[in-house]
């Protein structure tokens, strides 16, 4: 499968990305980051749990963390943000790789049939294109 590789290396270099430009100055934690207030995000081991995987952490960085996953439903990358800003990067910087299940500041990149596996014990949006175009497929 030659989509993990490439997956891989974005969430790498989104990781990177979201580490060099951490100093934002807007203070947007997860609780103002369009999620119910007062309400913390989940974590990438709660999300994987959810699936029953024990993830293997492939980036621990402050704006953003992502685990590897592989459970009888398929293999997927979980990675949850900070705060919505980062969130927002990482879709801008990874909209090729799709489909992806994009929840409360995080996403869950596989293949389709995996996702739509996961969907039903996750929740969150299913985006078939990529998001920033005016023929983005979401389903919710």
């Amino acid at each position: 499968m030659t989509i993990f590789p490439r997956l891989a290396a974005v969430v790498l270099l989104a990781g990177l990305a979201a580490a060099c430009s951490q100093g934002s100055g807007s203070g947007g934690g997860p609780a103002g980051a369009g999620g119910r207030a007062g309400a913390a995000p989940p974590s990438v081991e709660q999300l994987a749990a959810k699936v029953g995987c024990k993830p293997r952490i492939q980036v621990d960085a402050a704006e953003l963390r992502t685990g590897y996953c592989r459970t009888p439903d398929g293999e997927f990358f979980v990675t949850t943000f900070a705060s919505q800003a980062g969130k927002d990067a990482w879709m801008d910087a990874a909209p090729e790789y799709n489909p992806h299940l994009v929840g409360n500041l995080w996403t869950v990149l596989s293949g389709r049939q995996v996702l739509d596996l996961l969907r039903e014990r996750l929740g969150g949006d299913l985006h078939l294109t990529d998001h920033r175009t005016k023929r983005m497929k979401v389903v919710g």
